[in-house]
């Protein structure tokens, strides 16, 4: 490993990084080893029905009714086709098998398929896992896209039958024609879409998608980019990884191997330009919140549901693991300065309860290989009390309490102007002072960018919202991470806006 060779040279020929004065300017590599769709878009170019990837939430209307397909009570009973306007139980969740073939999830997690306790025909949502009877095909018409047919397991055709509740069986014969009176004939919408790492291997499929992300692990980041910011005043970086990591080479299926390695270069490149890592768990199995960065598959949480998922996220910290990076395989190397143990954890679907035991055997763990490395503890997304961390943390020698600040994603933004942006900002001093106490965890602002709702705005309005975040996030005891080095949006790329004088260091 690349790492490991770095280890044997020389102290002249590796050079060992200072330690930063508190705070340290870090960036993030977003997009890098957990993939994100919005921050490449590219990475997505090849996948055949790129349209229908996993999570991808689908709503159907029948052409004979011009009703919506619905799972009756948000699931555990039938499938009927009268609802006039679609919502969450008239939106399916698709789990992709190949580029034709799928899963459909309902809003209550139960799979659509055939009714096996009844008439075989009939379309029900009861199973709490797929199996072949709730596995369909969607086929479009050649020359519309938006029309579909969806074909069961049985070889026939879902259709939407005119009677009381409209109910929905699967009974129709092969196609007879894509026109209004056929009712297996559904317009198909597409209320939304993901684009994560599950999203991205699952979309190639095992054969092309090994090539696909070893070629974007090795151009995305490189080592020029850590020389460059050697260059322009940063610290040091932030690394997001999932947590297939620990199985590298070979994680489950649909995760591919090689994002160790790539890891394993980012500690070489720290180390010869002598700036800092920070490591952090972004995607957990079961996913730890809604989003593509946390390689959900379909936008449930499940982390922290059970116990199971907990102690397979504690394993990659545990002593028996080949791979485990956090933070035995680094432990000895002066570049690891701190472990995040989980990115955004979102309440309610995570409980405070499960978290803090979670981060209390993560905490321990980590200790056990390095008594420096710092540990970071997220705080919940969807809270208002930024505080609740402060008792488990208080307790922690070497803690950190990571917050994001973002003036995006609320509403509370929508018509700000430049100013009032810029004041928002300041205000959320009143929010740092609140989790920075003097014989408590420090502070790091994990997340932000000079990025907002503000349309038309000029360079210069850039610049003063760029820097009052500076001046701001800079009060943090740990520091700040700006998200992130690298993105086709100009304003969310570190590298693009020091580069254009819109941030300087």
């Amino acid at each position: 490993m690349a790492v490991l060779i770095c280890i044997t040279f020389s102290s002249s020929n590796c050079r060992i990084p200072t330690e930063p004065t508190f705070p340290i300017k870090v960036v993030n590599l977003g997009g890098w080893l957990v993939t994100e769709g919005w921050i490449k878009p590219s990475l997505f170019d090849g996948i055949p029905n790129k349209d229908l990837l996993d999570g991808t939430g689908l709503q159907f209307k029948s052409v004979t009714t011009g009703k919506y397909l619905c799972a009756e009570r948000g699931g555990g009973t039938i499938i009927v086709a009268n609802r006039t306007a679609p919502s969450g139980w008239e939106t399916f969740k698709l789990w992709r098998i190949n580029e034709t073939t799928f899963n459909f999830r309902v809003f209550n997690n139960q799979f659509v398929g055939l009714d096996s306790q009844g008439n075989g025909d009939d379309v029900v949502a009861v199973s709490n896992s797929p199996g072949i009877s709730e596995t369909f095909q969607i086929v479009k018409d050649p020359i519309n896209s938006n029309l579909v047919r969806i074909k069961a397991s049985n070889g026939l055709f879902l259709q939407a039958r005119n009677c009381h509740l409209v109910l929905v069986t699967a009974d129709h014969p092969e196609e007879t024609g894509w026109g209004n009176h056929d009712p297996s004939v559904f317009v198909l919408t597409n209320s939304s879409v993901m684009q994560g790492e599950f999203q991205v291997t699952n979309g190639y499929g095992p054969e092309r998608a090994p090539q696909v992300m070893r070629d974007h692990w090795e151009t995305f980041i490189v080592e020029e980019d850590f020389k460059w910011m050697s260059e322009n005043g940063l610290d040091g970086v932030r690394i997001p990884v999932g947590w297939w990591i620990a199985s590298d080479p070979t994680p489950p299926l649909p995760y591919v191997g090689g994002s160790l390695q790539a890891l394993d270069n980012a500690f070489l490149w720290a180390q010869k330009y002598g700036l800092k890592v920070i490591i952090d768990l972004h995607a957990a199995p079961g996913s730890q919140n809604v989003y593509d960065h946390s390689s959900s598959r379909d936008g449930s949480i499940e982390w922290g549901s059970t116990n199971s998922n907990i102690q397979q996220t504690f394993s990659l910290f545990g002593r028996d693991l080949k791979n485990n990076i956090y933070p035995n395989r680094y432990a000895r190397i002066p570049s690891l300065y701190a472990v995040e143990l989980l990115n955004e954890p979102q309440a309610p679907g995570v409980s405070l309860e499960s978290l803090e035991s979670y981060y209390s055997a993560g905490y321990k763990a980590v200790r056990r290989h390095s008594s420096t490395a710092f540990v970071i503890l997220s705080n919940r997304l969807s809270l208002s009390d930024s505080r609740e961390l402060l008792p488990l943390a208080s307790g922690l020698s070497g803690s950190v309490i990571d917050v994001h600040y973002y003036n995006l994603f609320s509403n509370d933004f929508n018509g700000m102007t430049v100013q009032q942006n810029i004041d928002a900002v300041y205000n959320r001093t009143v929010d740092l002072n609140k989790i920075t106490t003097s014989n408590g965890p420090l502070t790091f602002v994990g997340e932000w960018v000079a990025e907002w709702k503000v349309k038309g705005a000029k360079a210069e309005d850039y610049q003063r919202f760029a820097s009052a975040q500076q001046k701001v996030y800079g009060r943090a005891t740990f520091g700040w991470a700006y998200w992130t080095l690298k993105n086709v949006n100009n304003h969310w790329s570190l590298k693009w806006m020091i580069n254009n004088g819109y941030i300087k260091l």
